[in-house]
């Protein structure tokens, strides 16, 4: 039996969606178990190995096929028994107005195709996987599969609890594809609330490539607001090193592994009091509601005010990347035991 893991989305920035692949699904990660990596270079070559080149390979009946980036192909569907797709979010189906053309036909529809007649999935939450639940067949098997977090920015809480308090200036730091799921609209309006409640040089980076939509043009004309589009590791680490706080206003996340990644650095988290988030953060997060950025931002002043706050949030995200991980150890060990069930 052999079992191909779908890299063929590999190659471009890596992202979340990449780095979920590369870190859940190595030769290391899945480890004694010997898998195939299935890659492409190009776009051409990637759309033909994802619908032609991956059933070709299935059609051995001695075969196993894990997806964990773009959904499967429709002709795989006569071999769902022996597909595992990894289920980042449900976005596709749930949010379909703010996806580009090219998502809805190639990724919207075999997403809703697999969703109805695929028997198991991988998913990264279990916020996802109550999501699911609407989507899925009824005896669908859905396995959580949560990522476990390694530092991939070399940040370092360092001294950060010693620094000024309140900062002068306030730096927010938000990360993610510049596309209206983010919400980054949000955010820029809770620094724009906070420089108008007590921190009049509030200013917020924000970090990520230009995807679909068309508020690029606003933010570079809003006060206190960067767009510094997709950066090179050592940039993301120096922007996340010198910020104050990590703010996240997202109408919704599968997981929000980034938000995980800044607590090496001992930042505190602002991110929607939602399911997903608390799932995420646990204690260590600082919960709003977006779509009220006065009461988001005097949320946040409030926090700023209170003693050793820097320390106390340090403290917090240590403790929480310690139980993330811990969760994300034992989901292993059940992913590995189900991909060899289906390799016997």
């Amino acid at each position: 039996m052999t079992i191909y893991i779908d890299n063929t989305h590999l190659g471009r920035h890596v992202t979340g969606l990449e780095r979920i692949t590369l870190e859940l699904f190595s030769a290391d990660a899945l480890a004694p178990l010997d898998i195939v990596p299935v890659t492409a270079h190009g776009i051409r070559q990637m759309l033909t190995t994802q619908n032609l080149g991956l059933p070709i390979r299935l059609a051995t009946p001695s075969s196993v096929l894990v997806c964990p980036g773009f959904p499967p192909s429709p002709l795989l569907r006569p071999f769902a028994s022996r597909v595992l797709p990894y289920i980042h979010d449900d976005f596709l189906i749930t949010r379909r107005a703010e996806l580009n053309a090219r998502a809805r036909l190639y990724m919207a529809g075999p997403f809703k195709l697999a969703l109805r007649h695929y028997p198991r999935f991988l998913t990264n939450s279990n916020d996802t996987r109550r999501k699911l639940a609407a989507h899925c067949r009824t005896d669908a098997e859905v396995t959580l599969y949560r990522p476990p977090v390694r530092n991939v920015f070399g940040l370092d809480p360092g001294t950060r609890a010693k620094r000024d308090q309140p900062p002068r200036p306030l730096r927010l730091v938000a990360l993610g594809t510049l596309e209206p799921r983010k919400n980054f609209m949000a955010a820029a309006n809770i620094v724009s609330a906070l420089r108008a409640q007590g921190f009049p040089d509030a200013t917020l980076d924000i970090i990520g490539r230009q995807g679909w939509g068309n508020g690029w043009e606003m933010f570079e004309t809003m006060p206190g607001v960067a767009l510094h589009g997709y950066q090179p590791g050592y940039r993301v680490k120096q922007l996340l090193q010198r910020a104050d706080l990590f703010l996240c206003t997202s109408h919704d996340e599968g997981l929000g592994l980034p938000l995980l990644e800044a607590q090496y650095g001992g930042l505190p988290i602002v991110a929607p009091d939602a399911s997903v988030f608390r799932e995420v953060l646990d204690d260590s997060g600082i919960y709003v509601d977006p779509a009220d950025p006065a009461s988001a931002a005097g949320r946040i002043a409030g926090i700023l005010s209170t003693r050793d706050w820097r320390a106390r949030y340090v403290g917090l995200a240590e403790q929480n990347l310690a139980r993330w991980n811990a969760l994300a150890d034992h989901d292993r060990d059940a992913v590995i035991e189900l991909i060899a069930g289906l390799a016997a």
